[in-house]
This record gives structure tokens, sequence and C-alpha cells, in this order.
């Protein structure tokens, strides 16, 4: 391990280029700590400073994180997000089992909370209107990975087994059309990049200045109306989003006119 003192990238970033190298070699597995700071420093022949730069840096990047007391890890966790919310609804209205296997999803809360601004513009009501709030947290490997929340309209759900703090063991949206005899037939997904709240950035255990991404999910009814609305927030250093779509097959144009110079 060593440094160029002459080359115009900065030694932290140098030794974090490393580090980063060495993990996607495997020298070091998920989950997996690595050496202590003054010792990766006498490694390089550099200040105990510079070594916590790169490792700042690779924390906010997500690919480390430091447990207090114990030391610094290879984070064992990347999600990824594969066509943003339509993996909810499955194949055939289903559920996708292979994602159940891999992340495990806990209810928080249950209960009537204010909308927030884009839950409220989704619904059109006034910011602050007191809606049905179930909040969740996924984890996988034991690593929290979304933080979320689905919102409903009180009038819909007053009575229901929405409003239960339970699981039912199927998606949300089949219980929800179910109690609410209304079908889920469009949506509509936003996302976007953001600072976390100091409550995501505890819950999902990173730094107050890695960014995360955050979706806003509006599922409608054959009339346009919302039935819910759904926010979820992932670290976006560890998030990756992959969309998969067929191309269409060129159609034959028709004969340029004659008339017509090309070229």
């Amino acid at each position: 391990m060593q440094i160029n003192p002459g080359a115009a990238e900065f030694p932290h970033r140098q030794i974090a280029a490393q580090l980063k190298a060495q993990v996607r070699r495997g020298d070091w597995g998920p989950g997996e700590r690595l050496p202590s700071i003054p010792a990766i420093a006498e490694m390089f022949g550099v200040a105990k400073q510079t070594v916590q730069r790169a490792v700042d840096q690779l924390r906010v990047e997500g690919i480390l994180i430091t447990k207090p007391g114990s030391g610094t890890y290879v984070r064992g966790t990347r999600r990824r997000l594969n066509r943003l919310s339509r993996g909810r609804y499955g194949g055939f209205r289903g559920y996708h089992t292979d994602l159940a296997a891999r992340y495990r999803q806990q209810l928080v809360s249950v209960g009537r909370a204010p909308a927030p601004a884009e839950v409220a513009d989704a619904f059109g009501v006034p910011d602050g209107t007191d809606l049905l709030c179930r909040r969740h947290l996924v984890r996988a490997d034991d690593s929290p990975v979304e933080v979320g929340a689905s919102w409903f309209l009180p009038t819909d759900t007053a009575g229901t087994s929405l409003e239960r703090t339970e699981a039912f063991g199927r998606p949300l949206y089949q219980e929800a059309e179910e109690v609410t005899g209304r079908r889920y037939v469009s949506a509509t997904d936003t996302i976007s990049a953001r600072q976390p709240s100091r409550e995501e950035a505890e819950t999902l255990q990173i730094r107050p200045d890695t960014p995360v991404l955050h979706l806003l999910h509006v599922a409608y009814d054959a009339h346009r109306k919302p039935i819910e609305v759904s926010q979820a927030t992932w670290p976006g250093p560890m998030t990756t989003l992959t969309e998969e779509y067929k191309i269409p097959a060129p159609t034959p144009e028709a004969d340029p006119d004659p008339g017509l110079v090309l070229g």
C-alpha cells in the first residue's frame, strides 16, 4: 500500500481508491472489520487524520460503516431497485416471493398522522390533514435498507383492518382493494435525491450528509382517484435503480417524396 506524493489527487482520495479496490477484490468481505485507523496509517505512511478522511469518504459512498467502540466494517448490503414500485404488485398481481426472501419488512406503527406536503398534494387535501399512515422498516442481512410509509384517506379505512397494527401475510394493496372495494389500476412513481432527515439518518444508520433516494408512489383507481400514496427512502450510495424494458421494433417508413432531396 502506497500513495504517490506527486500525484494531483489528494492523499486521502488515493487511499480511499485503494481501500475500495481491496473491497471489490474481496480482500475484506461484507461485514468484515478493516484494520484500525492507526494500522492503516502506518501501512500508507501517512497521518491518522488522512486515513480518517479516506474512511469518511467511503462511509458517505456506502462502502464502509463505522460502529462506535468496535471499528470500521465493510457494509454488507446493497439494494437493487427493480422497476421501482412495480415489484410490489408482482407478476399477475401476485407477490414477488424472491423479494420476500431477501428483505424483511417490519411494520413500525399504524395510526393517524399529519400528511406531509407531497402526500397531501397527491390526495388533493390541505397540508397537515390527518390521514391513516402505516409506517414500515425494511432490513436485509440485519441492516436497515428502507424506511417507508403508506397513506390512506380515513374515509376509505375507518373501521377496517387497515387501521390495525398487524401484518397481513400478503401485499398491502391486496388488503386495501378488499376493504375499500377499489381496484388499483394505474400508478405513478416519482424518485428524487436529497439529504436525509435526522430520523431517517438514525434509522438507516447513515451519516447525516449521506444522500438518500426518495420515492413517492401514487396508486389510482379506474377513475384516476388516489387509493394509496406511499413513500420509500433508501441510502443513495447503497441503492441502484434498474429498469428493464423492451425496445420497439422499427416500423417501415413511407417512401420519401420523389421531389424531396435528402442528404
